[in-house]
């Protein structure tokens, strides 16, 4: 038996409450990298403004989700503006 998922955050997620975590980093990663790139920073330079390391940065660029929290990127997504 197929069984069909609204997302991939369904499918690999156990519980209603991480599927809307996992969604929501997943967005507000995706919109920092989108305002990291539009804005052509440098990655020092955008390591800098965000209040991270340079390593951390290539994390969030990368999309290394599971290497941040909700919290982590929220406060990241108001310091990009």
């Amino acid at each position: 038996m197929n069984t069909t998922y609204n997302s991939l955050w369904d499918a690999l997620e156990k519980t209603p409450v991480m599927v809307e975590d996992m969604k929501m980093r997943s967005r507000l990663m995706m919109e920092i990298r989108e305002r990291i790139e539009n804005r052509q920073y440098p990655p020092t330079e955008a390591a800098r403004h965000l209040g991270m390391t340079q390593p951390r940065l290539d994390d969030l660029m990368t999309g290394k989700i599971n290497q941040f929290t909700l919290d982590d990127l929220v406060v990241s997504a108001v310091r990009a503006g």
